[in-house]
């Protein structure tokens, strides 16, 4: 019998990256196996999360997936159509729900590398209490506080000041895609891995650092060779 508060993650994992090549399983900060490495680890230790589904194109990945041999992982080849350069993460939210349509969703990525076991189970709970009241779904977001332009100030009236102190600017937030957390049903209704009123759990720069281009691959183990076997 699946409990009321069913936890599913979702990990999508596509074989062709452009801008880093072999991006989910090349050698990251003294881990063989990388980023995925990192990832599977840290969600197999979290408590909350009950079952993990990795979905690839890259028979190297699910080999990795399934030679952990935990009871909490399931792996699923996914088509050419939906692993190509043109492919949507529209397309793929339809697939999670293809491979998931009950419980709770939390879709994650291996370029997360900071998001430990303990910070998804302190979302998880988050995410619980905050659907009892206002909010429907979780997403993971970090918070700026910077002069923000597009042909004009985002975030502040230079009318009033030109300059003011950065600590005073009204924040603005950056999906990190560390985190999308939502109801199955969400995604039914919405065809979305969010709701209509997600709730912005805010991450810290080092937390939410996002892995996406070839600049933030190199922070990125910066950060990790500083912080040894904390994450």
């Amino acid at each position: 019998m699946i409990k009321k508060n069913h936890i599913t993650c979702f990990l999508p994992c596509r074989k062709g990256s452009k801008r880093i090549l072999n991006k989910n399983m090349r050698p990251f900060s003294g881990r063989k196996n990388g980023l995925l490495e990192i990832k599977l680890d840290q969600l197999i230790k979290c408590d909350k999360i009950d079952e993990i589904i990795v979905s690839s194109d890259d028979s190297c990945v699910l080999n990795y997936a399934n030679s952990l041999n935990s009871n909490k992982i399931k792996t699923f080849l996914r088509n050419d159509k939906l692993s190509s350069d043109l492919t949507s993460t529209d397309d793929l939210i339809l697939h999670a729900l293809d491979l998931i349509n009950y419980g709770h969703i939390l879709w994650t990525h291996v370029t997360s590398p900071f998001i430990s076991s303990n910070h998804y189970n302190k979302v998880i709970e988050r995410y619980f209490s905050e659907i009892e009241g206002d909010f429907d779904s979780l997403m993971s977001v970090t918070e700026l506080k910077s002069f923000i332009w597009n042909n004009k100030p985002l975030n502040y009236d230079r009318s009033v000041e030109k300059w003011p102190r950065t600590q005073t600017l009204n924040p603005l937030y950056e999906i990190n895609s560390g985190i999308f957390l939502s109801s199955a049903n969400n995604y039914k209704s919405f065809k979305d891995r969010i709701g209509k009123t997600p709730f912005l759990y805010i991450l810290d720069k080092i937390t939410g650092h996002d892995i996406d281009w070839p600049e933030d691959f190199v922070i990125g183990e910066v950060i990790a060779n500083k912080k040894l076997n904390e994450f």
